[in-house]
């Protein structure tokens, strides 16, 4: 059974998001604060995280750091009430997956949580055999990328987005197919999700990030990869 992690100090928002889960046929288990998701999440090896970023003891930003350093790379949708930009661009950075913005519709997430879900078993089912493109690789088995023989530091979305894109080199993806494929549900918000991540992306597997040798912008259309 599908295990998820709901990390969220509302307590009426705890038990709603848990009995909606439940509903779903999902094995839940819960967190109110951001040590007891640590150890959740360390303990409980959920398959998906719902991590509130308001949160007593550590915050959410923290416990996403925490996991990434230790290597989780469980799916995370953080559950924000913040809606500057740069707080949305800081969860990405710290590698979260993706974000939905408080108030949200219950049936929105729902959608995302099932669309993050099969992405990450799509992953699982890739290939195991390493795809290579010039002086870069592509492991899907141990979800690792490496420049040059040296393994680079991806998040998640940026390994997804760089493992599609070479899977698929020469042809063009708009932003929006980079949305729906990656992310897996249609994105009717700011395309800017995707820029930031190719900019992270380049700045991790170019020489020079500013003229990309790899990633490529189509001007009015989109990105590709080339070798």
């Amino acid at each position: 059974m599908t295990k998820i992690l709901v990390v969220e100090d509302d307590l009426t928002l705890l038990e709603l998001l848990s009995y909606n889960l439940r509903n779903l046929s999902y094995q839940v288990v819960t967190a109110s604060d951001g040590v007891g998701a640590l150890e959740a999440a360390r303990q409980e090896g959920p398959d998906l995280i719902l991590l509130d970023i308001m949160l007593p003891e550590l915050d959410g930003y923290d416990v996403c750091r925490i996991l990434r350093k230790e290597g989780n790379t469980v799916p995370i949708l953080m559950l924000t009430a913040k809606t500057e930009e740069m707080d949305k661009v800081m969860g990405l950075e710290l590698g979260a997956d993706d974000y939905i913005t408080k108030p949200f519709s219950l049936r929105e997430l729902l959608a995302r949580v099932r669309a993050m879900l099969r992405r990450a078993q799509m992953a699982q089912n890739l290939s195991a055999a390493p795809i290579k493109a010039g002086d870069l690789e592509i492991d899907a088995a141990r979800h690792q990328a490496s420049l040059a023989g040296k393994v680079v530091d991806l998040t998640p979305k940026e390994f997804e987005l760089l493992a599609l894109l070479i899977k698929n080199k020469g042809i063009v993806f708009s932003r929006h197919q980079l949305l729906e494929k990656i992310w897996g549900y249609d994105y009717e918000g700011d395309t800017r999700t995707v820029d930031v991540h190719i900019r992270w992306l380049r700045q991790k597997i170019e020489v020079n990030p500013d003229k990309p040798h790899h990633v490529l912008t189509v001007r009015g259309a989109g990105y590709k990869f080339q070798e």
